[in-house]
Order: structure tokens, then C-alpha cells, then sequence
């Protein structure tokens, strides 16, 4: 089959523009506070944490339930069935007896029947606030899985640019170890290096190309796991907008404690989990008391499947049940004693989480401080290795520096450089760990 060139033409064409439109993807430029929203949006597991909260409610609807009428409706057409019949004997002396067949069931039946609680000792009401308090509790299942969310992503957000940043330490190094081995290689052909110089300087730029490229892939890595949080693909282009930067925040460690007693929802849980323990004590206990109930039916039935006058018969009821427990195996007092150790086990959890919060919080606020003496103490060895390695540079060019005594400036450069950005990023870190520890970050303070 031929094709027309005008065709095979606008073929070609459409699919390099198709495969660059492909290729070609959006760039997202990401702040920080972006990334966040991000990732409450998209994150699956943030995002199945809040569905619980759907099915929470379900639960009460559920319980609520329990405390209207329920009604039913039923209707049956009987396919087939046995006659009764009677042999009565005969009125006239000689005669046989008579037999009449007798049909007690009619064919077409319906039925309307209805029951309601009336009075159950509590059962209804137990099972009412356990299912509310399941649902507060789940609501703080959800606020401490969005702190999570928000910790990572802070975490996964400064990881990238520590990465960053020290990918531009290894280039920095990379490139003055280039220039430095250029500068030896000019003063050795005039007789001014020695061979040793340049050996050394060769080394030294070849020993400083695998750490460049370590940090080339780290900052990849650190890239992939940020767009996995944030849950875009992994494909999806992306530019970070952020540096590193101080904060200097005064911090009172009895504050910051009292602040994540009161908002940290992990206590929240604990004490709502409790209290729906102490309501199944009360059920278990309602389940040996008397309940009633008050119940109905309306029953219409006829041998025809029609609506004519007087076609169908029909009779109704109503009841009151009452139900008094007698005997069952001890089960309501096994039920007790479970739901009494359960309450038990919550409280002393309550205790050993409310001293890990403390806990928490303290060391967040030792590592701020730590990272901030380390930050304040490298702050000026940056500026002074740097004078270091241009003194170096220039008595190197006089000859009054060796190749080593350059090398080992620009080592300390490097050195300054990185402790000094690891230091940056351990502060920031360290007060993102103390907004989770107080109950802060995403916006999750406990509403009073």
C-alpha cells in the first residue's frame, strides 16, 4: 500500500512533537510550604489514615441505629402443600363416614412486624459512647499521622538541600584542586615545581572526583525520596527553592513540655482508648441485668393474588418482651475482667507515653542547642580556612609553600564547609523534631 509524502510527512511530524510533548514535562518549582501541601494532598498513607475517619462514623451511625425501631417487611407465596384431611363420621346409620379436606395455610402471605428497645440497662448507651469515643480517638490517630507527614517532608525537604549543598562543597574542592594542579603544571615547566608537586596535585584532583560524584547521587537519592512523600512520580521534574538558613529561637524546656502535654495527640488517644474501656465494663455489666422490648406484626394472607374487597384476611399483634439474663457461663464477668485489665494496660501506657513526650521533647531541644554552639563555632572557621587556602595559593606561587601545604588548605575548607552546613541542617532539624515533640507542625494543635 502507498503512502502520499504529505502524509508520511505530518506522520513524522506528529510524532516528534507527540514524543517531545511527552518528554517534556512541567518543571514544579517547590517551596517548602508547597511541598507540605503537597504531600497532605497526595501522601497515600496520610491520606489513608483519613479515610478511618469515615469508617469511625459509620461505626456511631451504626450505634445510633440501634436505639430506633426496626421494621420489616416479608411476603411469601407457598409453591406447594399438604391438605389436612378429617374423616367424620356419618349422620345416617349405614352410610360410610365422610372425609373433608381442611387447608389451614393460605397460599399468598404478608407480614409487617416492627420492635423497639424500651429499656436495656445501658447497653445501647455503652455501645453509643464507645463508638464516639473510637471516633475522637481515630480524629487523633489522623492529627499525629499528619505531624508525621509534616516532620518528613521537613526532614526530606532539608536532607535535599543538604545534599545540596554539599555537592557544592565537592565541586568547590573539585575545582580548586583543578586549579591549583594547572598552576603547578605552568611553575614546573619553567623549573619552578618539582615533580613531586605535580604528582601530588594530580592525586589529589583524581582523589576528590568520586566524592563529587557520591554527592551528585545522594542529592538524586535525597530528590526520588521527596517526590515519593509528596506523591508525584518519580519522573516528574522538579526544582526546590530553599537554603539552608539559621534560626535563632530562644527555647524554655518547661514550656515546650506543658505545651506537648496538652497537644500532643498520642495522649489524646490514650485517654479516649481508656474511657472506651471503661465503658465496656459498664456493658458487660448491663449484660446481667433485664432488658425490654416492644414488638408487632400485621399479617394480611389469601388463596388469590388479587386486591378485590374482602379477598384477603388479616390479624395483628403486639408484644412486650422482657428478658431477664439467668445463666451464661460467667461470660459477662470474663467480659469485666478483660475490659478492667484492658483499662489498666491503658493507664500505665498513659504514663510511659507521657514521659516519652517529656523525654522528646528534652532531647529536641539538646540537639537545637548542640547544633547551634557547633554552627556559632564554624561559622568563623569558614572564614578563616578560606584566607588559609589563598595564603597557601600565593606561597605556593613565591615557593614558599609546598603542594601539600595547599592541598591540606583546601582538605580544611572543605572540612569547615561541610560541618558548617551539617550544622545548619542539624538545627533546623532539630526544631522541626521539637514542633512534632510539642504538637505543633501541620497546623495540629489540639483545639482547647
Amino acid at each position: 500500500m502507498k503512502m502520499s509524502k504529505g502524509w508520511l510527512y505530518g506522520l513524522v511530524i506528529f510524532l516528534i512533537f507527540g514524543s517531545l510533548s511527552i518528554s517534556a514535562q512541567e518543571k514544579l518549582v517547590l517551596t517548602l510550604d508547597d511541598c507540605i501541601k503537597l504531600a497532605l494532598e497526595q501522601n497515600p498513607f496520610y491520606l489513608s489514615a483519613q479515610e478511618k475517619e469515615n469508617e469511625a462514623r459509620a461505626q456511631v451511625h451504626q450505634a445510633v441505629s440501634r436505639f430506633l425501631p426496626f421494621l420489616n417487611a416479608q411476603g411469601t407465596d407457598i409453591l406447594d402443600k399438604k391438605v389436612f384431611t378429617i374423616e367424620m363420621p356419618s349422620m345416617i346409620p349405614g352410610q360410610e363416614p365422610q372425609r373433608v379436606k381442611l387447608d389451614f395455610s393460605k397460599t399468598y402471605q404478608m407480614s409487617l412486624s416492627f420492635s423497639m428497645p424500651v429499656f436495656t440497662s445501658g447497653r445501647l448507651m455503652s455501645g453509643y459512647k464507645q463508638a464516639n469515643y473510637n471516633l475522637l480517638a481515630t480524629q487523633e490517630s489522623i492529627r499525629q499521622s499528619r505531624q508525621e507527614t509534616v516532620f518528613n517532608v521537613k526532614k526530606a525537604f532539608y536532607d535535599y538541600l543538604l545534599a545540596r549543598k554539599f555537592l557544592e562543597v565537592a565541586q568547590e574542592s573539585v575545582d580548586l584542586a583543578g586549579k591549583h594542579l594547572n598552576n603547578v603544571k605552568n611553575l614546573y615547566e619553567v623549573g619552578l615545581a618539582t615533580k613531586l608537586d605535580l604528582l601530588r596535585a594530580e592525586v589529589q584532583l583524581a582523589n576528590l572526583k568520586p566524592q563529587l560524584i557520591r554527592s551528585k547521587n545522594g542529592l538524586e537519592m535525597s530528590e526520588l525520596a521527596l517526590k515519593n512523600l509528596l506523591g508525584i512520580h518519580l519522573n516528574q521534574p522538579i526544582e526546590i527553592k530553599g537554603e539552608l538558613s539559621f534560626q535563632d529561637v530562644q527555647l524554655n524546656l518547661d514550656e515546650a513540655a506543658q505545651k506537648a502535654l496538652a497537644n500532643r495527640p498520642e495522649l489524646y488517644q490514650l485517654r479516649y482508648q481508656r474511657q472506651m474501656a471503661g465503658e465496656m465494663v459498664k456493658l458487660a455489666r448491663a449484660n446481667d441485668l433485664p432488658s425490654l422490648a416492644i414488638g408487632g406484626n400485621l399479617n394480611y394472607w389469601s388463596n388469590n393474588f388479587n386486591f378485590k374487597k374482602n379477598n384477603w384476611e388479616n390479624y395483628y399483634t403486639i408484644s412486650l418482651a422482657l428478658n431477664i439474663p439467668i445463666f451464661n457461663g460467667f461470660a459477662n464477668q470474663a467480659q469485666a475482667a478483660q475490659a478492667k485489665a484492658l483499662a489498666r494496660e491503658l493507664e500505665y501506657s498513659l504514663k510511659g507515653v507521657t514521659e516519652s513526650v517529656k523525654l522528646e521533647v528534652q532531647q529536641a531541644i539538646l540537639s537545637y542547642q548542640q547544633a547551634k554552639e557547633a554552627l556559632l563555632s564554624q561559622e568563623k572557621n569558614v572564614e578563616q580556612a578560606q584566607e588559609a587556602v589563598r595564603v597557601a595559593e600565593q606561597n605556593f606561587s613565591e615557593g614558599l609553600a609546598t603542594t601539600l601545604d595547599v592541598t591540606s588548605a583546601q582538605v580544611a575548607l572543605s572540612q569547615a564547609r561541610t560541618n558548617y552546613a551539617q550544622a545548619l541542617y542539624d538545627c533546623l532539624v532539630a526544631l522541626a523534631q521539637l514542633e512534632k515533640a510539642t504538637g505543633e507542625s501541620g497546623n495540629g494543635q489540639k483545639e482547647k
